[in-house]
């Protein structure tokens, strides 16, 4: 793999990990970019915003999750034949086409075309890059720190790009908008060149029968003495069983049993519900505010009745509080586990939205003013917290190694469909119902307690095969299973050796 041949174990991880972070960072910062251009005279000139119909910008904004969306199902159907480093790859390499569009951009027409190019390069992207994270961790307890890294890496993009907004905008040429945007190309050209040079997970490898190129992946990521090295082989066999466990369990899957939305699920490995949790997981937490808050700052703050003097500043320093949630998380998802994160976050979320909404809904005054600031703060530091790494980290998780392209389709659909409807919706809904809007992020908000604890088990401290047990109907005696299957590996291993 050329430059980089030479990293093994964890010096590999590690740098995958950060080569993924930075393709999932310019999702992040094309959110951002735009949320501090839409008051920039420069940019509405060229593109004749000033006199535009009302549905102009939330279609300009909303065109990329739409095309993400989109690009998300056409991917179920080709990323396993793909893989996981060569979709990347493909996202990488259409978000340099959509920068270039973008940046050159003279007409809203051409600026939709050049972020519905960006969209498919994210919809590559985040279908794949929590899987790759996710195959190529090889303990249980690396897989949460790595997400979080990742999720640091996405929202660590939106106040970069703010921050860059704030100072190019104190011009008023052609250069103050444009140069911003053509910005983003540093995150896929670095991410997209080194990503060429790294393997693909050996799950994948193992699961499209290349056994070959599969050994050599895990060979240098558990940077063992080669393929006869006791952990491979016990993580290699761990894998072949789980792959031939879930061949078996196709023969009881039916498509009519999405439509159920696994209410149905007559699968053995209960396949069905496990997809549907990939899908709605994420679309509830865009729904709870997650890509409105980081597209709109500056139109949320001005709702607030901020004065336009502080609005930009305030934009750049919200997001850095929202990066600033995503940090806490790498130290503790592995200590706290998913499923509480998430459900206390949805409840801490709620009681602060409420609160929020109290504060907008009364005459403003500037001790209100800046208390409704800081819970709105307060929230998206909970959000960063406990919905942004901990979701993607859990829907790479629950899909079984056969399905987990689709799981990751699935989630990267429910992520941008979410996204596209309330970045579309949320300006139109700002302007004619008010402060009343944020009883939709509410509701949000409320679903997602329920969902969380009436469909999501705690998934941490297992390895991704030993997942397939927890969905399974006698998941009550999976202690056991695993016990057993643990039992049988050391008496293989053992004989293994001995021979």
């Amino acid at each position: 793999m050329g430059l980089l041949s030479g990293l093994r174990g964890r010096r590999l991880y590690r740098w995958g990990n950060f080569i993924c972070g930075l393709s999932f960072m310019m999702y992040g910062y094309d959110a951002g970019i735009l949320g501090g251009l839409f008051l920039h005279p420069p940019f509405i000139e060229t593109l004749s915003l000033a006199n535009a119909s009302q549905y102009t910008i939330p279609m300009i904004a909303s065109a990329y999750s739409l095309a993400g969306c989109v690009t998300s199902v056409i991917m179920a159907l080709f990323s396993f034949r793909l893989g996981r480093r060569r979709t990347i790859l493909l996202g990488n390499f259409a978000a340099l086409i959509g920068t270039v569009l973008q940046a050159a951009a003279y007409s809203v027409g051409q600026i939709i075309v050049g972020r519905i190019c960006t969209g498919f390069a994210i919809g590559c992207i985040s279908s794949a890059v929590p899987i790759y994270i996710a195959e190529t961790g090889i303990d249980a307890g690396d897989r949460g720190p790595a997400n979080a890294f990742n999720a640091m890496m996405l929202i660590g993009g939106v106040p970069i790009a703010y921050w860059i907004d704030y100072g190019f905008t104190k011009m008023y040429n052609q250069a103050s908008w444009r140069v911003p945007i053509a910005l983003q190309a540093v995150f896929f050209v670095v991410g997209g060149g080194c990503m060429y040079l790294l393997p693909d997970t050996p799950r994948w490898y193992y699961a499209v029968n290349r056994m070959d190129e599969g050994d050599e992946a895990l060979v240098r990521l558990v940077d063992g003495d080669g393929v006869a090295d006791v952990k491979v082989q016990t993580i290699k066999r761990e894998i072949l069983l789980s792959i031939q466990s879930e061949l078996e369990a196709n023969a009881s899957l039916r498509w009519t049993q999405f439509l159920t939305l696994g209410v149905v699920d007559h699968s053995p490995l209960k396949i069905v519900r496990r997809l549907n949790i990939c899908f709605w997981l994420p679309f509830v937490r865009e729904w709870m505010g997650s890509g409105l808050m980081a597209t709109y700052s500056s139109i949320i703050l001005a709702k607030t009745g901020a004065s336009p003097s502080l609005i930009s500043l305030l934009s750049g320093i919200q997001n850095i509080v929202f990066f600033l949630g995503c940090v806490p998380i790498y130290f503790t998802m592995e200590r706290t586990g998913r499923r509480p994160t998430l459900l206390w976050g949805a409840i801490t979320m709620t009681v602060l939205l409420v609160i929020f909404i109290v504060l907008v809904a009364i005459p403003q005054t500037p001790p209100i003013l800046w208390a409704a600031i800081a819970i709105l703060w307060l929230y998206l530091f909970a959000m960063g917290y406990a919905y942004q790494g901990v979701v993607w980290l859990y829907c790479a998780e629950i899909p079984p190694l056969e399905y987990r392209h689709i799981g990751g389709a699935a989630t990267s659909t429910g992520e941008w469909l979410g996204t596209f409807l309330n970045v579309f919706v949320g300006p139109i809904g700002f302007d004619n119902v008010g402060w009343r809007y944020w009883f939709w992020v509410l509701a949000g908000n409320l679903t997602a307690i329920a969902f969380v604890y009436f469909l999501c088990p705690e998934t941490g401290g297992r390895t991704l095969e030993q997942i397939d047990y927890l969905f399974a109907p006698e998941a009550v005696n999976a202690k056991e299973k695993w016990a057993e299957a643990g039992e049988t590996k050391r008496e293989a291993n053992t004989t293994e050796v001995g021979v």
